[in-house]
């Protein structure tokens, strides 16, 4: 694995020790519980995770929207930890671009999927919007519902039309919550490729939460937030079979943190009935990880 406190110019996000905790009627939740993560330039992830697993926490931190109680974290090259007010809302304006769940938060009703362009364009002072507005429509495949308001539309051409608002401001990285959350198996799949058709075309880096385990099948790599940290990842890349027919290889990895801890996937621990520790070997080339068995300390089973 990367290690994310190393000088990486091309890390277009990069998170190390992230600790988030909100107090409400005197009580702490924590979060987020000490998260690293790195996301290199161009790269398109999924960040999935149950419900109350930190990974809406940590895009209301990468969108400027929140601040972690401790750890750093910087997107772009710039430290989120040390913006003022007005850098932070020229953060939000120039360089990430944000997909919401809901289209009433994407798009504004009354106004059509040109104009609501438009409007993202003005207010980030971009120029040439006419053309540009013209063709990132094209490049989501709603070209034509320029002159439609989004009442007018299904809700697959809002989700795009609204990412394509979310790219006029040309950003640096492209953040989505829960994009497919309200469309149905056959529109998620259309609006998920059409994010990877974006990041293939221009090169944004962009990152995808989601709870829908399905989401990771688009991307190259998914990475499992579990507790308020990062857990596993899951690499995907194309193979080639000894008949020469291509086919998608997926690796699974568990997650280091700088100490040394990780997570096992929770299906590992309940297979095995591993719970409460566990031993461990140190193998020539590989750490071996077994249950603890109290039967084996009794017969005299050392290992």
């Amino acid at each position: 694995m990367t290690d994310v406190t190393s000088p990486a110019p091309d890390a277009a996000i990069r998170c190390a020790d992230l600790v988030r905790i909100f107090t409400a009627d005197g009580v702490e939740v924590q979060a987020l519980q000490g998260l690293t993560l790195r996301v290199d330039a161009g790269e398109l992830v999924a960040i999935v995770g149950a419900s109350g697993s930190g990974k809406s926490t940590l895009l209301g931190i990468l969108s400027g929207l929140d601040t972690p109680t401790a750890g750093s974290v910087s997107v772009a090259g710039r430290d989120l930890l040390t913006l003022g007010n007005r850098e932070r809302v020229d953060y939000r304006r120039h360089t990430v671009g944000f997909v919401w769940q809901q289209t009433s938060r994407n798009l504004l009703g009354y106004l059509t999927a040109r104009e609501n362009l438009a409007l993202a364009m003005s207010v980030a002072r971009t120029g040439v919007r006419d053309r540009r507005a013209a063709e990132l429509l094209e490049l989501l495949e709603v070209a034509h519902c320029a002159d439609r308001r989004p009442t007018e539309m299904s809700g697959g051409e809002q989700q795009r039309v609204a990412i394509a608002v979310a790219l006029a401001n040309e950003p640096r990285v492209l953040l989505a919550d829960e994009p497919t959350g309200e469309l149905d198996e056959a529109t998620s799949v259309e609006v998920l490729e059409a994010m990877r058709g974006v990041n293939r075309e221009l090169g944004v880096t962009t990152l995808i939460v989601t709870h829908d385990p399905t989401v990771s099948e688009h991307v190259a790599r998914t990475v499992q937030i579990r507790d308020g940290r990062t857990a596993t990842e899951v690499l995907r890349r194309t193979g080639v079979n000894e008949h020469g027919d291509e086919h998608t290889v997926a690796e699974e990895f568990a997650v280091l943190d700088r100490v040394g801890r990780l997570q096992l996937p929770q299906e590992y621990l309940t297979t095995l009935g591993m719970r409460d520790r566990v031993r461990l070997a140190l193998e020539q080339d590989h750490v071996g990880v077994w249950p603890h068995d109290d039967r084996r300390e009794s017969d005299g089973d050392d290992r």
